[in-house]
């Protein structure tokens, strides 16, 4: 038997997703580099900005999928309210900083 994994909102682009979380995974060994070198500081962190601009380009892709298909097939199946609070919730953890 065999079982197909879902579609998510994401899966038509996953490919690009997971090349910019690659990416992504080699700043942050960059910056591991950087602190074993005795970088600057003030570079150290211009590098973890980097690193948090590319996680929110990130997360805005995978909550534009999963508004257009997550929530469109939650919709037709009665759950709108439901997935409108789930996102609504993530976007607030999102936006939780420091």
């Amino acid at each position: 038997m065999s079982k197909t994994a879902p579609t998510r909102g994401y899966t038509a682009t996953k490919g690009d997703l997971q090349g910019r979380l690659r990416r992504i995974e080699g700043q942050v060994r960059g910056i591991e580099r950087m602190v074993d070198e005795d970088r600057y500081c003030i570079d150290v962190l211009t590098q973890i900005s980097a690193i948090q601009a590319a996680l929110d380009k990130v997360a805005l892709g995978l909550l534009d999928g999963h508004a257009r298909h997550c929530m469109h097939e939650g919709a037709a199946e009665g759950r709108a309210d439901e997935m409108a609070t789930e996102m609504m919730a993530a976007v607030g953890r999102l936006m939780k900083r420091g």
